[in-house]
């Protein structure tokens, strides 16, 4: 009996046993991990953010590149060295040898 009153006494007991503290553990309990706007989902979200942002800033640095070749081909001697040099095109009656070097 003693222990029983003693353990009704206790602060922590008090506390864990008040419906206000119940409630609020089980709310963001919820709100944590089982709603469908959780920390877990939003983490997960971030993470594809910041790896499209990644793929957007590559993409924007191919698009720099490509823009600066479509400006350097309005030229018709550097369209001619860019299909020769990395399309391997040929003029007619014209023999290409390609020499690729290897490294031992």
């Amino acid at each position: 009996m003693k222990l029983l009153i003693k353990i009704k006494n206790n602060r922590y007991f008090k506390l864990f046993s008040n419906i206000y503290f119940i409630t609020f553990t089980i709310f963001l309990f919820w709100i944590l991990f089982f709603d469908s706007n959780s920390i877990l989902v939003n983490l997960k979200l971030q993470k594809e953010i910041n790896q499209l942002k990644e793929r957007k800033a590559e993409l924007e640095d191919q698009i720099s590149i490509d823009k600066k070749i479509i400006s350097s081909l309005q030229n018709i001697d550097s369209l001619e060295r860019y299909a020769r040099e990395k399309l391997y095109m040929k003029k007619e009656n014209e023999e290409i040898y390609i020499i690729e070097y290897t490294e031992e």
